[in-house]
């Protein structure tokens, strides 16, 4: 049998994903600020994650690792960036990972044991989901931010147990219950791991994130963050107590056997860092309450509080044709469908940045109100 036959399947699966509506594919693009250029076209950006919109700082690009950081790719800007990481999160000590994905991945199946239970909430993201797979522990879904299910699963016994919540989830841009999380977590001696890649540096004082917003930064016990977001760098990073960080260097598959960022990378994101980040955080402030009260005016239903508005459509076939006409119409908002999103819960995810000037968000307003009135 030749090897075109033997690869037919695929096919056969492309198809099923196509008749479906969730047949993806790639848009090539070249991002600037506000916008983006897809096909010579230039389109208001309502994708990006790079929420603070601190201004790019020129770097030099001749600075490469080609080993992983225990063999020679080991550079001293990592010691400065991960010290400052860590103050920034009232830790011990930090660990950059080439992304969050991998860190999620790194950290949970290092430190979750058989034995042990982890207690994850079902719409965290797929870096946290697969982690927990990854580990050798048993894994219980408590429903969404539904403290009293998670009270409830918790009672079960285990050698340690964990708790597992993004800050801010990605999809829905709502916030975890961070205080009551950490009032259970205290009462089992659970171990409480946040994601807090969308709430970094975005949220809370100084920055300091989603546990700092809910005033339960010294309940947390792991944080698991990205360089990629709120920072518009790369990279991700641990932080927590020494003997953490040291159990990841250790056992940490993600970090072991991997090449090391590129040191420019790293002294990208800590000019970032040292920047002014207050300044373009209250820039973002103003334009998520621009954007999301002119949204409610046209009619959308929103409840996101942060830069992530998800504007909740249903059906994928529905949700991709409004994501062509908003293209078509000058701005790049992507539609959102399984498995990213439940089934029937395909969105328009929009991430609002400090990119986006008071022009930008009336020319917004004014082609989501268009396509309000054509589909819904």
């Amino acid at each position: 049998m030749s090897s075109k036959h033997k690869l037919d399947f695929i096919d056969l699966e492309l198809e099923t994903i196509k008749q479906n509506n969730l047949y993806r594919k790639l848009r090539y693009g070249e991002a600037n600020g506000s916008h983006i250029s897809i096909n010579g076209k230039k389109l208001l950006n309502l994708c990006s994650n790079d929420y603070l919109g601190i201004p790019t700082t020129k770097i030099q690009t001749n600075q490469l690792q080609s080993s992983s950081r225990l063999v020679s790719g080991n550079d001293d800007s990592y010691k400065k960036l991960e010290k400052s990481l860590a103050k920034h999160k009232s830790q011990q000590n930090s660990l950059i990972y080439p992304t969050g994905y991998m860190a999620n991945l790194g950290l949970i199946s290092s430190i979750a044991n058989k034995g042990d239970i982890i207690f994850s909430d079902e719409l965290n993201h797929a870096s946290i989901i697969e982690a927990c797979k990854l580990s050798d522990a048993k894994i219980s879904i408590y429903k969404h931010n539904d403290v009293e299910d998670l009270n409830k699963k918790i009672k079960q016994k285990a050698k340690n147990k964990f708790i597992v919540t993004e800050g801010i989830f990605s999809m829905d841009g709502d916030i975890s219950h961070l205080k009551q999380i950490t009032e259970i977590s205290k009462k089992y001696n659970a171990i409480t791991i946040v994601d807090d890649a969308h709430g970094d540096f975005t949220i809370g004082e100084d920055g300091k994130g989603t546990p700092n917003y809910c005033k339960v930064s010294k309940e947390i016990d792991v944080y698991i963050s990205s360089l990629s977001k709120g920072l518009g760098s790369f990279g991700g990073y641990v932080t927590s107590q020494n003997n953490v960080i040291d159990l990841c260097i250790n056992k940490s598959k993600s970090f072991i056997y991997t090449s090391a960022l590129p040191s420019f990378l790293i002294k990208h994101a800590t000019k970032r860092f040292e920047s002014n980040r207050d300044k373009q955080k209250k820039k973002l402030e103003k334009n998520i309450i621009q954007l999301s009260k002119g949204l409610e005016q046209i009619g959308y239903t929103i409840n996101s509080q942060t830069h992530i508005i998800p504007i909740i459509i249903g059906n994928e076939k529905k949700a991709m044709d409004m994501g062509e006409f908003l293209l078509n119409q000058g701005i790049f908002a992507q539609p959102i469908r399984y498995p990213t999103v439940p089934k029937n819960q395909a969105r328009l995810r929009i991430s609002v940045t400090a990119w986006l000037t008071e022009s930008d968000i009336k020319k917004a307003l004014v082609i989501f109100e268009k396509a309000y009135k054509k589909f819904f």
